[in-house]
């Protein structure tokens, strides 16, 4: 049998029992440059060597994932406290600076 919970309070989920499931895709923008005439031209072996002298061996060995997947079971309450505020903002540290 799985046992699930939820992954913001710890209550156990019951099977049978609602709940709902978050699941989030992070990955890069796609908002690229365009290639130009000029970059085509350009002979970009060089740059590329500097590029990778100047990375660490660890970042060669193990490089970040392009893509992160994430998935959360959540019980009811924590559901809507979610989509109520999904980012925190609500308990974000605010700052407030004097206008000296």
């Amino acid at each position: 049998m799985v046992h699930f919970s939820c992954d913001l309070c710890g209550k156990a989920l019951q099977a049978g029992e609602d709940h709902f499931v978050v699941k989030i895709e992070v990955f890069a923008s796609a908002d690229t440059p365009r290639l130009t005439e000029a970059d085509l031209d350009e002979d970009h072996l060089e740059a590329v060597g500097q590029m990778l002298s100047e990375l660490d061996d660890d970042e060669l060995d193990d490089p970040a994932p392009a893509t992160r997947a994430f998935r959360y079971d959540l019980c009811p309450a924590c559901h809507k406290k979610f989509t109520h505020d999904p980012l925190n903002k609500d308990h974000a540290p605010k700052f407030l600076f004097s206008e000296n």
